[in-house]
């Protein structure tokens, strides 16, 4: 009998692509997380707290941190600009210090391109709304990993989908960096279609046989 695969071994070969890393700040981290984890071309997306000084935060104690979401992409499929204009278009960039600076706007940057980009996407941005951004944008520095049960919140929503997926994910924690649980948590709060994921799936940089196992658990899944 053969055997069953995890995810891990099925997406290896998306996960040896070229990549890069953004950080974004734009309020409770959870919708954000499956908001670009449905992009194609995001490899991995994890949540958790940056841009502050607090020693290892947690979500109940996170300080002076941001809630974040931090996201690994191929450069070729999807450029920083195109991540810049999925955030700046999708929350309202301006201080609300009801709760300090834990739902800031926050770009935290990790090359001087990046820099580069995120200031001459704000300036375009700046002219759509009429006023001037207050994104805190800086270089990077630290991010911590949230506890395991907010990563793929929407997803992990969903008892019946977990068991639908425990072949591919005998552990909970490898949904964490699985492209597929990412395009998954984002199909489960409303972000792409199961088509459109399909599609990029035969795209992906794994065997053919691969993608078919992922395309049939997609097409068969119930929430």
């Amino acid at each position: 009998m053969e055997r069953a695969h995890t995810i891990v071994e099925l997406e290896e070969g998306l996960h040896a692509q070229p990549a890069e890393t953004a950080l974004f700040g734009m309020g409770c981290y959870w919708g954000p997380d499956s908001r670009f984890g449905s992009l194609p071309g995001v490899l991995r997306t994890r949540v958790g707290f940056a841009g502050g000084t607090t020693e290892q935060p947690v979500y109940r104690n996170m300080g002076d941190h941001t809630e974040t979401v931090e996201i690994t992409f191929r450069p070729e499929i999807i450029s920083y600009e195109d991540l810049l204009n999925v955030f700046w278009e999708n929350h309202y960039p301006n201080r609300d210090e009801y709760k300090g600076r834990q739902y800031i706007s926050l770009i935290r940057y990790f090359s001087e391109e990046q820099r580069v980009t995120a200031e001459r996407v704000r300036q375009r941005m700046e002219q759509r709304l009429g006023e001037p951004i207050e994104t805190e944008i800086a270089p990077f520095s630290t991010f911590t990993e949230a506890e395991e049960g907010h990563q793929k919140y929407y997803l992990k929503r969903y008892p019946k989908a977990l068991e639908q997926l425990s072949t591919l994910y005998p552990e909970q924690r490898l949904l964490t960096d699985s492209a597929y649980a990412a395009r998954l948590n984002g199909l489960v709060n409303s972000f792409g279609t199961r088509e459109d994921t399909a599609t990029e799936i035969r795209t992906w940089p794994i065997p053919a046989a691969d993608q078919t196992v992922l395309i049939d658990q997609l097409h068969s899944m119930k929430w």
